[in-house]
């Protein structure tokens, strides 16, 4: 491609990236086969919401229990323990909006289109849709800032929630000693920077991207099944995706902490457990328990043999905790 032929701004990216995703050939292998070969008896369909239309897949039976993946993940992360759970609970997986075979819909300055609220009203919107007034949720990563926003937003909605290996904004920002959060998550600097600069640098090599995030203390990519890298890349391999995900870290450091800072006194009130991952950068900087305390009423929480990837690295002590507390 030649220079001049790039896109040399943000609106200019973006309809490149919707166009280009709509024609790009990937190998056969790297079609999405996830219901199939990762979560064998879970059902997908496509439910749309007020703005979005989100990949969403059912299975089990029994109380209702919504997963959130991450970043840069999709609902695949979910499959070494989901069948489990399937068997006590009717268990709903997603992809967050701009993720996975989920809708990308469009951005705009204030980035409101991927702020944490919209992605919750999304899933809430999904359960709802389902049949399920109430339930319970599990996120991880950028699921469990959703799943925050859901608790504190739409109390009704959630009997009981947990959040993998976060902590509430606005507290991720503003460290600066040596190894602190800003240097094991300067990912989270670089992507919210203006489109089309993290976009270009990542479309330019998907693979390798993918592979440095999951490079991150957690002890390399053994913890990864491959079936489940593919799906993450072939989503990574879309131009629309790469600038999605991207507008949800820069509604992250924009319109989402306008959001937590209008919460005021508002705390989650459901039980809320809180886990992370004991080789993780989380736990290494701040007392979780504590802060969570700040935002919740009834708290309880431990670190996990894990890095940042728990239902992946620790499938086992993950399901364990998730089965006693739900």
């Amino acid at each position: 491609m030649s220079r001049k032929s790039l896109p040399l701004n943000r609106r200019a990216f973006c309809q490149a990236s919707l166009a280009a995703s709509s024609m790009i050939a990937l190998p056969a292998q790297l079609r999405s086969a996830s219901t199939d070969v990762l979560l064998p008896g879970f059902q997908a369909r496509k439910i749309k919401t007020s703005s979005a239309t989100i990949n969403t897949l059912v299975g089990g039976s029994g109380p209702p229990l919504l997963l959130l993946h991450g970043y840069p993940e999709t609902h695949v992360m979910w499959h070494k323990i989901a069948p489990a759970l399937a068997q006590k609970f009717t268990v709903v997986i997603t992809d967050l909006r701009g993720y996975g075979d989920s809708s990308k819909p469009p951005d705009s300055e204030d980035h409101v289109n991927y702020s944490k609220r919209a992605m919750a009203l999304d899933q809430v919107e999904v359960m709802h849709s389902l049949g399920f007034e109430r339930f319970s949720v599990v996120g991880h990563d950028r699921g469990a800032r959703v799943t925050w926003r859901m608790a504190v937003e739409h109390p009704n909605a959630i009997n009981k929630a947990v959040v993998l290996d976060i902590i509430p904004l606005p507290y991720s920002f503003p460290t600066k000693e040596p190894g602190g959060f800003a240097t094991q998550y300067w990912h989270w600097f670089f992507l919210i920077q203006p489109a089309p600069f993290p976009e270009t640098l990542i479309g330019n090599n998907a693979e390798f991207w993918l592979r440095s995030r999951f490079l991150r203390p957690t002890g390399g990519t053994t913890a990864f099944a491959p079936e489940a890298f593919a799906e993450y890349l072939r989503c990574f391999r879309e131009p629309a995706t790469i600038h999605a995900t991207c507008e949800d870290y820069r509604a992250g450091a924009s319109i989402d902490l306008q959001h937590a800072a209008e919460d005021g006194s508002k705390k989650v009130s459901c039980p809320l457990l809180v886990l992370w991952g004991e080789r993780g950068t989380v736990g290494r900087l701040y007392d979780v328990v504590a802060v969570w305390h700040q935002h919740g009423t009834d708290v309880t929480g431990k670190a996990l043999p894990a890095g940042h990837f728990l239902a992946e690295e620790a499938p086992a002590e993950t399901l364990g905790e998730l089965l006693k507390f739900l």
